[in-house]
C-alpha cells in the first residue's frame, strides 16, 4: 500500500492525556496506520498532502451513543447520523445500550439475541469508515451470571446502562456488575434522572455502589443529579467519569471542576448521548470539547485528550490518539473563518466550533471539507 505524507502541521494534538501535543509537521502513513511521527525531511512517500499549517487530531470517539440498526435512528427516524458524525470528527462510536430499537426485548433470550446481533451487524457495517463498538445489552431482572458469560463467549464485549432496564436496587447492581466484570464485559450505569420509559432514577449511594467502569452521563442523561450529589459520585468511584453533550452544561463544569480540584482529569470523558430526544448532533463531541474550554477553562490538548486517548483506556480499545502504529484516524482543523480565534485551539477557548477540512479513516481520505462545521481558514491539498 503506498505511504502517504503529511506535511506542514500546525498543531498536533496527540489525545494522550500524558503528552497531549506533539512537537511535529509531518505524519507518515503506511498500510493505514501511522508509521511516522516528525519532520517532513525525513520522510518519503508517494502521496504527499500539505496541511497548509492546520492542526490535526485524532479522530473522537463518541463514548456515547444508542444505535439500532444500520445507519438509522428510530429515536428522530432519521437516516445517516453516523456518517453525519463523521463529518463532525467522530470516527469512533461506543453504544451504550441498543435501547431505541422499536420493541426492544426485554427478556434474557431476547436480550442476548439483540446484544450478539448488533455486535456482529456493526463490526461488518462502517458507514464512512466509522467503527462503531455495538452489541451493549441493557441488564434486566431475572438474569444469571450464565446469561453474561453466554453473550461474552458471543463476542459481546459492552454492558450497556445499568439502570435502563428494571435494576436499580444497590444489591442486585453489584451482583450485576460482579457478573460482568467476572465475564470481562466492559460496564456503564446510568446516573441521574429517568430518561426513556421504563429507566429508573439512579442515586448516588447505588452509583457509587456499582463500581462501573463508566460513571454515564455525569450532568444528566438529561436530567442530572444535584451538584452535590455529582460531587459524592466523583469522589466515591474510581473510574471514569462521563460529561455528555445532551445533559446540563452548568453540572458539566460543576463535574470538571471537581476533576480538576482532584488532579484526575485522566478520568474524564465525553460522550453524546445520541440520538435523543433533542436530536441528533453530528458536532456534539466537537461541541461539548468547546463548551468544558470555553466556560471551564479547560485546556483543548486535555479535552481532546477525554475524547480520545482517556476512552480509549478506559473502555480497553485501540482508538483516539496520534502514535506509532495506531490507525491512522485523523481529522485536520483550523479556526473558522471571521472568528476570534486565529488557531484550533483559540477557537475552542473562544467557545467557537473549529472548522474540519478533511478526515482520514485508517489512512484514506473521507471527507474533505466537513460539510457540518464551518469553513476552516485553512484546510489540506492533496500535492500528489
Amino acid at each position: 500500500m503506498a505511504r502517504i505524507l503529511i506535511k506542514g502541521l500546525g498543531l498536533v494534538f496527540s489525545g494522550d492525556f500524558a503528552q497531549p501535543r506533539l512537537d511535529a509537521d509531518a505524519i507518515l502513513i503506511e498500510g493505514g496506520k501511522i508509521a511516522g511521527i516528525g519532520t517532513a525531511k525525513d520522510f518519503e512517500a508517494e502521496t504527499t498532502i500539505d496541511a497548509q499549517g492546520c492542526a490535526v487530531m485524532p479522530g473522537l470517539i463518541d463514548n456515547h451513543v444508542h444505535p439500532a440498526f444500520g445507519d438509522w435512528t428510530p429515536r428522530q427516524n432519521q437516516l445517516g447520523f453516523i456518517e453525519a458524525m463523521v463529518h463532525g470528527g467522530t470516527t469512533t462510536l461506543i453504544s451504550a445500550g441498543e435501547v431505541h430499537l422499536p420493541g426492544r426485548p426485554k427478556d434474557a433470550v431476547g436480550v442476548k439475541a439483540l446484544a450478539i446481533a448488533a455486535q456482529r451487524c456493526f463490526a461488518a457495517f462502517r458507514p464512512m469508515g466509522a467503527r462503531v463498538l455495538a452489541g451493549a445489552p441493557v441488564p434486566e431482572r431475572g438474569f444469571r451470571e450464565s446469561d453474561y458469560q453466554e453473550m461474552a463467549a458471543g463476542g459481546v464485549t459492552l454492558l450497556g446502562e445499568i439502570g435502563l432496564g428494571t435494576l436499580k436496587e444497590a444489591d442486585e447492581v453489584v451482583e450485576t456488575m460482579g457478573w460482568a466484570r467476572k465475564a470481562g464485559l466492559n460496564a456503564m450505569i446510568h446516573c441521574g434522572g429517568p430518561s426513556i420509559a421504563g429507566s429508573n432514577l439512579m442515586q448516588a449511594e447505588v452509583v457509587i455502589a456499582a463500581d462501573a467502569d463508566i460513571v454515564a452521563h455525569i450532568n444528566g442523561g438529561p436530567t442530572s443529579l444535584p451538584a452535590a450529589e455529582l460531587t459524592k459520585v466523583i469522589a466515591g468511584t474510581k473510574r471514569a467519569i462521563e460529561i455528555v453533550h445532551n445533559g446540563n452544561p452548568r453540572n458539566a463544569i460543576h463535574a470538571l471542576k471537581v476533576l480538576t480540584e482532584m488532579g484526575r482529569l485522566d478520568r474524564l470523558v465525553l460522550g453524546t448521548d445520541s440520538p435523543a430526544g433533542s436530536g441528533v448532533q453530528p458536532l456534539g463531541v466537537m461541541r461539548t470539547i468547546s463548551l468544558l474550554c470555553s466556560l471551564g477553562g479547560l485546556d483543548p490538548a486535555i479535552a481532546i485528550a477525554a475524547a480520545g486517548g482517556n476512552t480509549a483506556r478506559w473502555r480497553n480499545i485501540q482508538a483516539g490518539v496520534i502514535k506509532l502504529g495506531a490507525a491512522a484516524d485523523l481529522v485536520f482543523l483550523d479556526a473558522p473563518i471571521g472568528g476570534a480565534g486565529r488557531h484550533a485551539d483559540e477557537a475552542f477557548t473562544f467557545g467557537e466550533l473549529p472548522g474540519i477540512g478533511m478526515v482520514m479513516v485508517d489512512g484514506e481520505v473521507k471527507t474533505m471539507r466537513s460539510r457540518n462545521t464551518p469553513p476552516a481558514a485553512r484546510i489540506p491539498t492533496v500535492l500528489s
